[in-house]
């Protein structure tokens, strides 16, 4: 099973993550996509989003067959498509099918006292 690991974490947070991970050698992490903030978090990952991930989770899918999986408009799913792209969360085939490559999804972020 291939899990992402949808993160909160800055990118000095992120390359330094990166950069242990190559000098261990440890290369088993799993993939981690960051985001800024949560607010950054929740505002790429809408509702609407989550159900097209959902629907996508270890398939390859064209857009018009993604949009009838969640019985949405092609072009409403067609623009969250481009932002989960935009934001790495998604990927295009060679044949120029929609990927999300995982067959799991972890969030991680903590919510501290300010």
């Amino acid at each position: 099973m291939i899990t992402v690991t949808l993160e909160v974490s800055s990118l000095a947070d992120t390359l330094a993550d990166a950069a242990r991970a190559m000098k261990s050698g440890k290369g088993d992490a799993g993939a981690r996509v960051g985001f800024a903030t949560p607010e950054l978090l929740w505002q790429v990952l809408t509702l609407k989003r989550w159900a097209l991930i959902k629907a996508l989770c270890g398939a390859g899918l064209s857009i018009r067959e993604a949009a009838r999986r969640v019985d949405r408009d092609v072009k409403a799913v067609h623009g969250d498509v481009i932002a989960l792209l935009n934001a790495g969360n998604l990927s295009r085939s060679a044949d120029g099918r929609i990927e999300f490559p995982y067959d799991s999804v972890k969030v991680e972020f903590m919510l501290q006292a300010a």
